[in-house]
């Protein structure tokens, strides 16, 4: 990901992480995806309704497909509205999906959901990740790294 792309994410009105994604997971490759939406999904995206939590992709017919994304209905819709839990499309080429679906019929690696975004043309976004699974250990490790830079950035200030 180059500069350019992180600050747009960073200027977006709306930036939905998979906040425990990084401790579970090894990042391998990330991709940004499109997502298709229906009727009010959008605008509820818009508003941060929407979540990350046990989502994950998976990969049928040559098509990526995240499961498990939360969308809380628009509270201002009718009868039109959307529902919340439902399988959602992502468009990439068929090279990234050729790619991502011979990496994860690898053991241990998977695809997950990281960040949803409005991009600069007002579209929704999705970064997603080949990852592989981190063990017990790595998972301590991280928490350890963690625990080091929050007593570094205390001393740092009281100093």
């Amino acid at each position: 990901m180059n500069k350019e792309q992180e600050l747009l994410r960073k200027k977006s009105p709306v930036n939905i992480k998979n906040k425990k994604a990084s401790f579970e997971y090894f990042f391998i490759d990330t991709y940004t995806a499109g997502i298709v939406l229906t009727g009010t999904e959008i605008k509820s995206i818009r508003m941060g309704k929407a979540s990350l939590v046990d989502t994950f992709c998976y990969i049928s017919n040559g098509e990526i497909w995240v499961k498990g994304m939360n969308v809380s209905p628009y509270f201002y819709g009718s009868y039109n509205n959307h529902e919340a839990k439902r399988d959602r499309k992502l468009l990439l080429n068929r090279k990234e999906i050729a790619k991502l679906q011979s990496a994860t019929k690898q053991t241990g690696f998977t695809i997950v959901p990281l960040l949803v975004f409005i991009d600069d043309k007002g579209r929704a976004k999705m970064d997603i990740a080949l990852c592989k699974g981190k063990k017990e250990f790595d998972k301590r490790q991280t928490l350890k790294e963690k625990e080091d830079r929050r007593e570094m950035d205390r001393a740092i200030k009281h100093y």
